[in-house]
Order: C-alpha cells, then sequence, then structure tokens
C-alpha cells in the first residue's frame, strides 16, 4: 500500500509541473543535445575511409587481380552479389555529411561547408562508380530522410559532382575554419587539391561518353592539384582498435584469406620491382633474397605470399614497426594516380606536356610512398631502375600497367580503372599484365561491369529500384553497362 501511495503522489506532483519544468527535469547535464558539424565530419571521415579500405581487401585488389583470394573466392570467380556493405557503409556516412553541411550552413562556415562538399562528392563518386545510377538528389535531405529516393542517372550524378566540387573549391577560400578533419588537419589548400585531382579522375572515367578536354587541361592550367605524396588524399589510421585499418585487427584465418596475385607477382618480378615486398611478405621471410608466390583469381582454396607488413602483424615474425615501415594507410586519392592521369591526358593531347615525365613520376612517387629498398632487387636508386629494368615510357599501355601497379588499396577504384581499360580494349586479352580467371567461372569469365543493387532496396523501394534495374538490358544484370563504361 505504501509504495502504491508513493505511485499515486508521484503522479499527481507531476501534473502540478508546467511542460517546461518536466522538460527541464529530464535534461541531463552531462549529455550534449546538440552536435558539431566537426564531430561528424570526423565520423563520417573515418566510417567511409574504413568501408573503402576494408572492400579494397575483399573486393577491388581481387577484382582487380592485384590480390587473389584463397578462401570464399566468389568475388574472383564472379559470384557477384550486390556488396550491401559498401552501400551501406557509404550512405550512412553521406548522412552525417549531410547533417554536417546544413549545420555549417547556419553556422555561416563557409570553408568547412566546402571542405564537407568535397568529401560528400569523393563518397558518392565511390557509390556511383560501383552501382550505376543510384539514389542522389533526393538520397538524404540534409535531417530529414527520404525513404523512397529516385535512382539519378550516373550522367546526371557527374555533371552535378563536377559542378559541386568547382563550387567547393571556391568556398575552401571563403571565411571560416574546417573543424574535426582528421584527413588534413584543416587545411583548406589541400581540401582544394584535392577536389581539383578528383575532379581529374572523374573527368578521365567519363571521357568514354563525353568530351572532356577543355575541362581537363583548365584544371591543370590552374596547378591547384596534388604534387607531392604529402598532399594526396590518405587516412593515417590510429595504433588501436577501433581505429585501425581495418585488416590489421582481424583474425589470422580471415586475413590468409587474400594472397598476391600471380598477375602481380609476374608483373613485379619482371622489373626486378622492390614494390613487391611491400606489398606482399616473402614466402621465406627473407627481405635480402625474398621468393614469392601469386595466387590465381578465380580458383581458391590456394596458398600464395600473405600481404604485406603494413596490413597485418604475425605472432612471431617480424612487423612493419620493427622493421621501420609505416602501416597501411586509407587511400582515397594518390600522388601517383595524378601523375599518371597527367601522361594519358598528354597521350591522348587534352594537355602539352611530357607524357613521360608525368608517367616517370607517377612510378618513382609510388616507389616512395610505399618505402621501398632497392638493393635488395639490384638497383642503387630509382633512375638505375627506372632506365634499367624494361619500365622506360614506350605506350600507353605502359601507364595502365604502372597505374594499375600503383593502385593498391587505392578504396574501389582498382576495380574501377580495370573495368575501365577492360572495356576499352575489348576484353582480357587487350591488357597483357591481366590473366583470364582460370576455374569455374559464374558470368562466363568476363569481368562484370557493375555491383548489384542490395535487395533491401527492391523491398523498401522497390518502384524507383525496379526502374533503376530496367536501365541495364544486359541478361545478367551485374553486366549492365553504367554510362561511363565504352559501349
Amino acid at each position: 500500500m505504501k509504495n502504491i501511495k508513493h505511485f499515486l503522489y508521484t503522479i499527481v506532483l507531476l501534473s502540478t509541473v508546467g511542460c517546461s519544468d518536466f522538460e527541464e527535469l529530464n535534461l541531463n547535464p552531462n549529455e550534449p543535445t546538440t552536435v558539431s558539424s566537426g564531430v561528424l565530419f570526423t565520423s563520417a571521415i573515418r566510417t567511409s575511409i574504413q568501408t573503402t579500405s576494408n572492400e579494397a581487401f575483399l573486393l577491388s585488389n581481387n577484382a582487380a587481380q592485384l590480390t587473389a583470394k584463397t578462401l570464399r573466392a566468389e568475388v574472383d570467380f564472379y559470384g557477384w552479389n550486390a556488396f550491401p556493405t559498401v552501400w551501406e557503409g557509404l550512405y550512412e556516412s553521406l548522412t552525417d555529411i549531410n547533417n554536417a553541411i546544413e549545420i555549417a550552413q547556419a553556422d555561416e562556415n563557409t570553408k568547412m561547408e566546402g571542405a564537407l562538399m568535397v568529401m560528400q562528392a569523393w563518397i558518392f563518386s565511390e557509390l556511383t562508380n560501383a552501382y550505376g545510377d543510384i539514389p542522389y538528389s533526393e538520397a538524404i535531405d540534409g535531417l530529414t530522410a527520404n525513404f523512397t529516393p529516385v535512382y539519378d542517372t550516373q550522367e546526371s550524378i557527374y555533371t552535378d559532382l563536377l559542378s559541386r566540387l568547382s563550387q567547393a573549391t571556391t568556398k575552401l577560400s571563403a571565411a571560416g575554419s574546417i573543424e574535426g578533419d582528421i584527413l588534413y588537419q584543416g587545411d583548406a589548400a589541400l581540401w582544394t587539391k584535392f577536389a581539383n585531382s578528383l575532379q581529374l579522375r572523374l573527368l578521365m572515367y567519363a571521357s568514354a561518353k563525353t568530351n572532356v578536354a577543355t575541362q581537363f587541361a583548365q584544371i591543370v592550367s590552374q596547378g591547384q592539384i596534388f604534387s607531392s605524396n604529402e598532399e594526396q588524399a590518405a587516412l593515417d589510421f590510429l595504433s588501436s582498435f577501433p581505429n585501425q585499418f581495418p585488416t590489421l585487427p582481424l583474425k589470422q584465418g580471415d586475413f590468409d584469406a587474400v594472397a598476391i596475385s600471380v598477375s602481380a607477382v609476374n608483373a613485379l618480378q619482371a622489373n626486378n620491382d622492390p614494390r613487391l615486398s611491400r606489398y606482399a611478405r616473402p614466402d621465406n621471410l627473407d627481405f635480402d633474397n625474398p621468393t614469392f608466390t601469386g595466387v590465381s583469381n578465380g580458383v581458391g582454396g590456394q596458398t600464395g605470399s600473405r600481404l604485406g607488413l603494413a596490413y597485418f602483424d604475425y605472432p612471431g615474425q617480424i612487423t612493419a614497426a620493427e622493421k621501420g615501415l609505416s602501416y597501411a594507410e586509407g587511400i582515397l586519392m594518390t600522388y601517383a594516380e595524378v601523375e599518371f592521369l597527367l601522361a594519358e591526358a598528354a597521350v591522348k593531347g587534352w594537355i602539352t606536356s611530357s607524357v613521360e615525365t608525368h608517367y616517370k613520376q607517377g612510378i618513382e612517387a609510388s616507389h616512395q610512398y610505399y618505402e621501398v629498398e632497392y638493393t635488395p632487387n639490384g638497383w642503387t636508386n630509382f633512375e638505375d631502375f627506372y632506365q634499367n629494368s624494361g619500365v622506360a615510357y614506350s605506350a600507353t599501355l605502359d601507364i595502365w600497367k604502372q597505374k594499375w601497379l600503383s593502385m593498391y588499396f587505392t578504396a574501389l577504384d582498382p576495380y574501377f580503372e580495370v573495368r575501365r581499360w577492360y572495356s576499352e580494349v575489348n576484353g582480357f586479352d587487350g591488357l597483357p599484365f591481366l590473366n583470364r580467371p582460370i576455374g569455374s567461372n559464374s558470368n562466363n569469365y568476363e569481368l562484370p561491369m557493375r555491383f548489384l543493387y542490395p535487395g533491401q532496396e527492391q523491398s523498401l523501394n522497390a518502384e524507383n529500384y525496379n526502374e533503376a534495374n530496367s536501365r541495364y538490358s544486359a541478361p545478367k544484370l551485374i553486366n549492365g553497362k553504367m554510362w561511363i563504361v565504352s559501349d
């Protein structure tokens, strides 16, 4: 009875308190009621790059034959599905980005808005390059989510992304400050260079369907693009979980499910390229006299050289730290890639500069980034390697091969680039540095052109999902060519 009386007394007491007083009683003074754009920015950067770095390990390196699956080899034999962790992880990050943009606008922090727009464009570019037409304009409308967004065409998405990246560079020169920036530590000049460099990448992807020469040349002429490894977009992860590079905290068996590919081993060994000892650890664990075994894509059940020291610490073996090497970063875009873009643009006549100079600088930038050692491979320095190894420039195919080798763990873009070249030369036969997958194959040995849309879209957004799928005429939807892919 005493407890009942106390309960009734509490109801009467609360009924006599005004609404505003009731709200005050429910406020937790130790818990913030608002979140800053900087906090959201930190979360979006970390989450999106963790997503793409993990998928580089599981998907893009394998689809591009830089690595190969030894277990669960569906990616290698083209038994592709929606890869929902890509979709979910990147759209989750976009929610934070869009909310942060609204807060930055309310705070009149234009510089912050510019950096957020660049990150937003990079995330959307990864999504559209993976799936094709995607929810874009109606995907996330600020703080109010639209649960049945239309799927914008990739052509319209590209047009808007390029426009927004250009707008972002203007905003980055305006008033304000960039908060929560774990990528560039608030340096607006580096965000500007990333925005312009990303435009070059997107223009190259789009060049199969539209004339981009003038726009590409204009960006290059401004000079605000990556010019060193120190400027490239790569996140330096922390040393402890959960802020480590995604492969570092894996169980050993899960990490061993991926090994260096036979394609990469053959390409690197043909020129005694010292990057091989960074991409993979020697079978004999002797870095002075290393031996390597590549795994064939599309087979599974094989064993080969494990991935390099930067990606995992094996108990009882030498670690990256002990060898004085850096651990893996989450790569969005490298300086080496920019140099290879400039080399290819020079071949196409879009810019008037030396093809070989850009090509050579691209290889050297990649070597420097991976902290290679020349002596164990018989070279005295980079110049000796370039002049005498057989990598010296002779044709466009050289640019593609060296760009491919430099894009190890660069988000989903190793696959995007191989798809571009594969489509341009009509198959693996035109890409001698790659191998036609062997063993049983779920797609008649043809490289898939896209990821499937997640199944949840079919149940939650059926009308727009079905309409978007209808735009891909291939019998198997993974072979449906998106706008940027050559016909």
